[in-house]
This record gives structure tokens, C-alpha cells and sequence, in this order.
């Protein structure tokens, strides 16, 4: 009964290979299976483990699979490790690398103590990394897409002070061939679409002052063709440039 079953499991988004390790120094390594990476299924593989009436310690490698494999085998009061795959010992010119062999030397080296475990965090502080990881890349995304509209604005001579005025400043701009409107909308739109662009002040994180509006009924915001390029333009008579449509006219309802 004080026996511990060390159980190697190779994560992947649609499989889960596992292998098992006896105690013991001289303990048996074995191959388990490939198991379909769904709770019910890796369920009845527990249950199938603990028949011995063996403790199970299950370990496997951070991944972008996250953590709720970890809560899984949690809530089913087993331990569970979740290494650091940088820290993970490796044996020199060991080039082949499979899921069973894997799964096999996760399981061994959990069994000697050799896997170094990370951190877990709780559903809520994983929610907060989240939220972290999207506002570090759409600043990113932000700062990319301001330089190429102040670039493609630079090589035409249109220069001005990146203010609270520039978005307004933009609807201004003419240019003489019809092509360079459509390259100015693009672009103010990649900087639009980014989430950080706003009318109010360009807030690093408009999302936490208001709620997000549903896809169909927010279309990404357009500068508008008729206030980029003269009236005159030939472009205007044809498809070449997207219009906005025009708004509804609300009915009069007689008194």
C-alpha cells in the first residue's frame, strides 16, 4: 500500500502518451499507452492505474497546454508535477526523441527526484497573466503599426506631432494619386484593429473602461474615402475605394 507509482505522461493538444515507473531503483518502466487529451478519457485511465491500490504521482513538462490537466489529477487527490522543460536532465548525442520515449524518461526521472517542478498558478492568476500577455502584445502591435503609418506619412512629406489632434489630423491628408488613400486607410486601420486606439486619448488598455461590443455589430473602424480625397478624384466614380454606407433615415410619424 506504500507503494508509489510514478507516472510519465507526454502532453499534446489531441494525445496524452503516458508510461509508468515502479518504485524502487531496479522498479519496472513500461509504456501505458496514447490516450485521447479529454477529461473523461484520461479519467477512466486514472481509475485504470489505481487499481493496484498503488499511490500515483503523475508528472509531465509545461506546455502550452496549460494547467488543467494538473487540476484534473489534483481534484482526483493524486499528486502532480508539472517540470521545467529547461531544467529537465538530458543525456548528451540523445537525438531521438519520440512520445513513448518521453513519456518513459519523465517517468524515471520523476521516480529519482531529478524533475525540477514550476510554479501553478490558480485559475485567477492565470487569468490575470492573460489579461498581462494581451495588453504586452497589443502595445506591441500598437508601436508596429504606428510606425508604418508615420513611415508611409514621412516618405509623402506629411509630417505631424503624434498628439490627441493626429487622428483627426489624418482625415485631412490628400494625396494625388488615388492608390495612396487606400494605403492610408489600411493602415489606420491595422492601428485601429489593434484595441489600444481610441478617440479618447489612445488609453493603453481601453478594455478595462468598457465592455467590448459584439464582432457583427462593430465593424473596424474606417476613415472615411470622401474626407481623404478630393471631390474631383476620378477614383470616386468607380470601386476602386471602399465607402461607408449611409446611415438610415429614421421615418416621421405624423402627429
Amino acid at each position: 500500500m506504500n507503494d508509489i507509482t510514478y507516472v510519465g505522461l507526454d502532453v499534446h493538444k489531441a494525445t496524452v502518451c503516458a508510461a509508468v515507473a515502479e518504485s524502487g531503483r531496479s522498479g519496472e518502466v513500461r509504456q501505458v499507452g496514447v490516450f485521447e487529451n479529454r477529461p473523461e478519457i484520461l479519467s477512466k485511465m486514472v481509475a485504470r492505474l489505481g487499481k493496484s491500490g498503488c499511490r500515483l504521482s503523475f508528472c509531465y513538462e509545461a506546455g502550452p497546454c496549460g494547467y488543467g490537466l494538473h487540476r484534473m489529477l489534483s481534484g482526483c487527490a493524486h499528486s502532480c508535477v508539472v517540470a521545467a522543460p529547461s531544467l529537465i536532465p538530458m543525456k548528451a548525442g540523445d537525438r531521438v526523441k519520440t512520445d513513448r520515449r518521453d513519456a518513459m524518461m519523465l517517468a524515471k526521472l520523476h521516480r529519482a527526484g531529478e524533475l525540477t517542478p514550476i510554479w501553478i498558478p490558480d485559475a485567477a492568476h492565470e487569468a490575470m497573466r492573460d489579461l498581462v500577455r494581451a495588453r504586452t502584445t497589443a502595445v506591441r502591435e500598437l508601436s508596429k503599426a504606428r510606425q508604418h503609418l508615420q513611415g508611409f506619412l514621412l516618405r509623402h512629406d506629411r509630417i505631424y506631432r503624434w498628439t490627441l489632434a493626429y487622428r483627426r489630423w489624418l482625415t485631412t491628408v490628400r494625396f494625388d494619386h488615388p492608390a495612396q488613400p487606400i494605403v492610408l486607410q489600411a493602415l489606420a486601420a491595422d492601428m485601429v484593429s489593434s484595441g489600444l486606439d481610441c478617440d479618447s486619448g489612445m488609453s493603453p488598455f481601453p478594455v478595462a473602461r468598457r465592455p467590448l461590443r459584439q464582432p457583427s455589430r462593430a465593424p473596424p473602424l474606417r476613415l472615411r474615402e470622401e474626407r481623404l480625397r478630393p471631390k474631383d478624384d476620378p477614383a470616386a466614380a468607380h470601386s476602386c475605394c471602399p465607402r461607408e454606407p449611409p446611415a438610415p433615415r429614421l421615418r416621421e410619424r405624423p402627429a
